[in-house]
């Protein structure tokens, strides 16, 4: 529905701006070297792999080759082992398997637990105590694990259980345990982050801290949705953390200790230059494994499923990376990124008027495509336009996740919404999950206008640190 109604709006956008002056702009597409019928047929193959199931990367590969032979009279084909051997030889995107094991050796070590644990002790007394903790823990969470499918599963895992029993609506559990999970890729290290800064020559480093100041933007106004629902349904805190007494919540605290020191570890060498995001992702995956050990949960058999995932989720990843970049070269070497922000940029509007529209189509997209796809498949098209319209790419590569971080969430096709429905152990339609997590969605939406109002909640601290 969302995609319908955004190319109804794109489509009078357009409209009007021909009616008021943009002609010209118009006829330099038509008369553009690439036929019109040929980008129609591009689009609807585009559409119809994906419509039908198909792997993303062998989609992306299939739509390239089609676009190659039948548009291009280059030998596009002699190229394709150096496009491919550039971002696998890349040594940022070394860091996306570490940061991702590191969060697997968590999970299997019983850390994750212990952070829930120890985070439900301090903020059970608060109204919605319980769905506090879920957005707190997968924030401290996201800030080890870099993937917000990972924090879903991990922090779902530990977390429905303490709901059982419990008085909160379903609804509102699983929303707040999906909109936690989707901070995954917005605190650092998302990895999201790392592929936007692959792809447009960004520092890691800078979108890094641009990222702090938009996180606990977002926290603080998820927090304010559910003081609102706690109060509207009379949520008060837990009975059992009442009767804590502050020697048991300072005795928490060790609990937080091995989550504090990865933190540390990890974003600590990055903000102070120590170390590169690939070379504190070793770090660590290092220090996970000797936390795992000093708990006595490193084994063998942990060892090789920590690796087995790993492996499963880069292969995909490295996958589709690979196909967008061949398709980014084919579409590249026709020129329609260019013209794209030629006619763009044209249209007798503000840039942020532009911007907006950009935004809807990040929403409509993500509705129907998974969230990685979208950025490695659109950024370089729409990269070159957002820089001619003058936004600071680090700006936008804070805005790119988040929009990211909706589409995982939205519905029908959010993985996170599928990740927790799958975890239930209480039947229950998916209904739940998909109406429980709308308000946190219009929260993100809401956030992304006010960074848009005040840039400098991003950009500001990589300014004043870089």
């Amino acid at each position: 529905m969302i995609a319908i109604v955004f190319i109804v709006f794109v489509g009078l956008l357009v409209g009007g701006a021909s009616l008021f002056g943009a002609h010209e702009h118009a006829a330099a597409i038509a008369s553009s070297t690439v036929p019109w019928w040929g980008l129609v047929a591009v689009l609807v193959c585009f559409i119809g792999f994906f419509a039908g199931g198909i792997y993303v990367g062998g989609a992306l590969a299939m739509l390239s080759l089609l676009a190659g032979f039948g548009l291009s009279d280059r030998p596009f084909w002699n190229f394709i082992g150096e496009m491919i051997w550039g971002p696998s030889t890349n040594f940022v995107l070394v860091s996306v398997p570490l940061f991702l094991l590191m969060g697997e050796v968590m999970l299997r070590a019983g850390l994750s637990e212990r952070l829930y644990r120890a985070l439900n002790v301090w903020m059970g007394r608060l109204p919605g105590g319980l769905l506090h903790t879920n957005i707190v823990a997968c924030g401290v969470f996201s800030a080890v694990a870099g993937s917000s499918v990972a924090t879903a599963a991990t922090m779902g895992s530990v977390a429905l259980p303490y709901f059982e029993k419990s008085h909160y609506p379903p609804r509102l559990v699983l929303g707040s345990l999906a909109a936690g999970g989707a901070l995954g890729n917005l605190i650092p290290p998302g990895i999201t982050f790392i592929i936007y800064g692959l792809i447009t020559e960004t520092s890691v480093g800078a979108l890094y801290l641009a990222a702090v100041g938009p996180s606990i933007l977002v926290v603080a106004m998820f927090t304010a949705v559910i003081l609102y629902y706690s109060y509207k349904l009379k949520l008060h805190g837990d009975a059992a953390s009442k009767a804590i007494t502050w020697k048991h919540r300072l005795a928490s605290l060790s609990d937080l200790v091995p989550t504090a020191l990865l933190i540390a570890l990890v974003l600590g060498t990055i903000y102070a230059g120590w170390a590169t995001p690939t070379e504190s992702a070793a770090l660590g995956v290092a220090g996970s494994l000797v936390l795992a050990l000093v708990d006595r949960k490193l084994s063998w058999k942990m060892l090789q499923e920590s690796m087995r995932s790993t492996a499963r989720t880069t292969s995909m990843i490295a996958l589709i990376l690979f196909g967008a970049y061949f398709l980014n070269y084919i579409l590249s070497s026709l020129g329609i990124p260019q013209m794209l922000a030629k006619f763009l940029t044209g249209l007798p509007f503000p840039g942020w008027v532009i911007m907006l529209v950009i935004i809807g189509f990040y929403l409509a997209l993500g509705t129907f495509m998974e969230g990685m796809s979208m950025v490695i498949t659109t950024i370089p098209l729409l990269f070159p336009v957002v820089t001619a319209l003058g936004y600071d790419p680090v700006w936008f590569g804070v805005v790119i996740t988040m929009l990211v971080e909706i589409a995982v969430i939205s519905p029908p096709d959010g993985t996170v919404l599928y990740v927790l429905q799958g975890m239930r152990r209480q039947p229950g339609p998916i209904t739940d999950v998909f109406s429980g997590v709308l308000p946190f969605m219009f929260v993100y939406m809401l956030a992304i206008i006010v960074l848009m109002v005040f840039p400098a909640i991003a950009l500001w601290l990589p300014g004043y640190l870089m």
